[in-house]
């Protein structure tokens, strides 16, 4: 009992938030894309600034129970409607 009684394991859940970024959907972003066709790839954009509505930044944010937190980021530039560039930064 005593055994038992001395383990200090505390859970901690895995936090997500945005939107789920991976290498092999990124892939496939191009230039020339609609809207419609990178929400269909990503889904509904999370940040959209109110002041460049030419942008979309898709953020992904994974915190592990008991590692270090996984941040994704896309940054989509749009122009005339469709898609311009695309930047990508990953930190961990």
């Amino acid at each position: 009992m005593l055994l038992i009684a001395g383990c200090h394991i505390v859970y901690r859940p895995d936090i997500q938030q945005g939107n789920i970024l991976q290498q092999s959907t990124i892939d496939q972003l191009e230039r020339g894309m609609t809207r419609e066709q990178v929400r269909y790839l990503l889904g509904s954009c999370v940040l959209q600034p109110p002041f460049q509505p030419d942008r979309q930044d898709y953020i992904y944010f994974l915190q592990p129970g008991h590692a270090e937190p996984i941040q994704k980021r896309v940054t989509l530039i749009f122009s005339n409607g469709s898609l311009k560039q695309n930047e990508k930064s990953t930190l961990n």
